[in-house]
């Protein structure tokens, strides 16, 4: 915004409602850029799973102004800073120039995360910039699927891309196109991608288009600075609820992948009038395996995990004024060339959310919850279907259990921490890969006992059906389970298991991490995620809640009685007074 149009903005007089319909317009925009991306796209990742994202950004500093609903909100800080980097080296953009980047270091998050860039023009001018994020099966790299657990550089995850200019005035370059597809796999089928994914920033051009021809420039300029500025001014609000004080929570990354040791998220949250402070200095040093994080992932978990703490703070650049973290220079959570990164965006950032929720429950206990399950369950799949003549690439997430909180149960078989993704229809799956689902299950008893019990994982069971196939699987949770909040216990653990037609069966030793694992006819792979933490004294449960549980198969009357000491009559009913005795004892020792 140049000072003049600023300085009009400021004079500009906003009616609540007028305010109020320019900002769902915004809103609306963006939705429609999603569903269109939807709609149109190849890949069941995008447009089954919801792997993607569109928003709108400010024109100068590329800043957050509107992002779709249904779009993953890790991608809501990683995309404003691939914005600035795609402004800080753009020369000369015109109407229907796109770019493409997807270079981790440069505001990215894993190689397969494909953002695309355009300049807007309004009358002739630079208005804002229309981005996209869209997560494509296969970018290269040394397994199918890019997500590689052993990988050491990035250059073994795939293809890396800066800014680079796809469209120029809406045509699209095929010697660059060329480069991309050379150097990637099922590189035919990624061509609907593309174009769905230009497409959605063309339907975002001429809905804002719509928007501002309605409205005028400046009334929406100063609608937007005003939208910002009550952002700010609501997130102030929330977090001087919290006590001032300094604040510390931890938490653990299984592995990198090739070191079998954890790896430690240390955050210290320093709250002061209203605003937070973040540091992490005292994290693990860079990791070899593709468990480090680069640095706009990582701020961008930490914007998330605020806002599943506050979730009534609308969502903007205003949103995250009051956050300041400190650069953990030093630690796997500010990644530099050469280091990789393919386990950043998906598993690394919900153990960054999950060390903010521990650190800010010791301040507002009544605000927080049990851990979720905090792993997107990556497994990917390429091999060659003999029926079809073609190669493909399967990828794959799951949901798992949500914490308990201070009034309700954990939600079961939620998506994961940093996104609204869901898996993909198991229909879908079938119908396009050579495989078949033998169980997907509610992973029973894997809620964390509390007063309000975590949430449950699920199971499930794929089988080659024919062909041969390789399999990689960047996961977590496999060596402790999600935490639980207020005395409530950890949730169910992350299991990964490779059961061989002949009768053999694989545990990968880094438990939730393992490649290029050679499958054919006939094998399976089986796989369960997390419950959720629980929340409160396990003691305290309703006894009645407990025989819900039990009838509805959740946990048999051994595991209830060991988890939340509440006893059965022979005939199976509850037993009130062995039941109290049980509690007295348990709180007494």
């Amino acid at each position: 915004m140049s000072i003049e149009t600023a300085e009009q903005a400021q004079d500009i007089i906003l009616d609540p409602v007028t305010l109020t319909v320019i900002q769902a317009g915004l809103q609306q925009v963006c939705n429609e850029m999603d569903l269109a991306f939807q709609r149109a796209a190849f890949s069941p990742v995008i447009s089954e799973t919801l792997d993607r994202s569109d928003g709108i950004y400010h024109r100068e500093t590329g800043e957050l102004i509107a992002q779709g609903e249904t779009g993953l909100p890790v991608f809501v800080g990683t995309m404003q800073f691939s914005t600035q980097a795609v402004i800080a080296r753009a020369r000369n953009p015109q109407p229907g120039d796109v770019y493409i980047v997807n270079d981790p270091y440069m505001g990215g998050t894993h190689l397969m995360d494909v953002k695309f860039v355009r300049p807007f023009f309004y009358k002739g001018a630079l208005y804002a910039w229309l981005a996209n994020t869209g997560h494509w099966p296969d970018f290269g790299g040394m397994v199918p699927g890019g997500f590689s657990a052993k990988a050491t550089e990035v250059e073994q995850e795939g293809l890396r891309l800066p800014p680079v200019k796809l469209f120029k005035q809406g045509v699209i370059d095929e010697e660059i196109l060329s480069i991309i597809f050379s150097n990637i796999r099922i590189a035919d089928q990624r061509i609907g991608d593309v174009k769905a994914q230009a497409a959605a920033l063309m339907v975002g051009d001429k809905r804002l288009t719509a928007l501002l021809d309605r409205y005028g420039a400046d009334v929406v300029d100063a609608a937007i600075a005003e939208l910002k500025s009550r952002a700010e001014q609501q997130m102030r609000a929330k977090i001087a609820t919290i006590p001032d004080g300094t604040y510390e929570g931890t938490a653990y990354v299984d592995s990198d992948g090739v070191v079998d040791e954890p790896l430690k998220i240390a955050m210290q949250v320093r709250k002061e009038g209203s605003d937070l402070h973040f540091d992490m200095a005292g994290s693990s040093p860079p990791c070899q395996g593709p468990m480090n994080s680069v640095l706009a992932t990582t701020k961008s978990s930490i914007y998330l995990a605020m806002k599943h703490i506050f979730p009534d703070v609308p969502i903007n650049a205003g949103t995250f004024a009051p956050l300041h973290i400190a650069d953990p220079d030093g630690t796997f959570l500010y990644a530099k060339y050469p280091r990789p990164v393919s386990g950043c965006a998906a598993e690394v950032s919900q153990r960054i959310a999950e060390a903010v929720f521990d650190a800010i429950a010791q301040a507002i206990p009544d605000r927080l919850f049990g851990a979720p399950a905090g792993t997107s369950g990556n497994f990917a799949l390429g091999g060659h279907d003999p029926d079809t003549g073609k190669n493909y690439v399967l990828y794959l997430i799951s949901g798992g259990g949500y914490g308990g909180s201070l009034e309700v149960d954990g939600l079961s078989n939620g998506c994961s921490t940093i996104g609204i993704s869901k898996t993909t229809p198991l229909e879908v799956v079938e119908q396009r890969y050579p495989i078949l689902f033998e169980e997907y299950s509610l992973a029973e008893g894997s809620g964390g006992a509390g007063k309000h019990r975590g949430g449950f994982g699920i199971n499930y069971k794929v089988r080659i059906a024919r062909g041969q196939a390789r399999a990689s699987f960047v996961m977590d949770h496999g060596r402790t389970g999600p935490n639980g909040a207020q005395g409530g216990e950890e949730g169910g653990r992350n299991a990964v298991r490779i059961r061989y037609a002949d009768g053999r069966v694989y545990d990968p030793p880094h438990l939730s991490k393992d490649q290029d694992i050679r499958i054919s006819e006939g094998d399976s792979v089986e796989v369960t995620t997390p419950g959720g933490g629980g929340y409160g004294n396990p003691l305290e449960r309703d006894p009645d809640a407990v025989m819900h549980d039990i009838q509805r198969g959740y946990y048999d009357a051994p595991e209830a009685e060991r988890r939340f000491a509440v006893a059965l009559t022979a005939d199976g009913a509850l037993d009130i007074a062995r039941t109290a005795s049980l509690r007295a004892e348990r709180r007494t020792a």
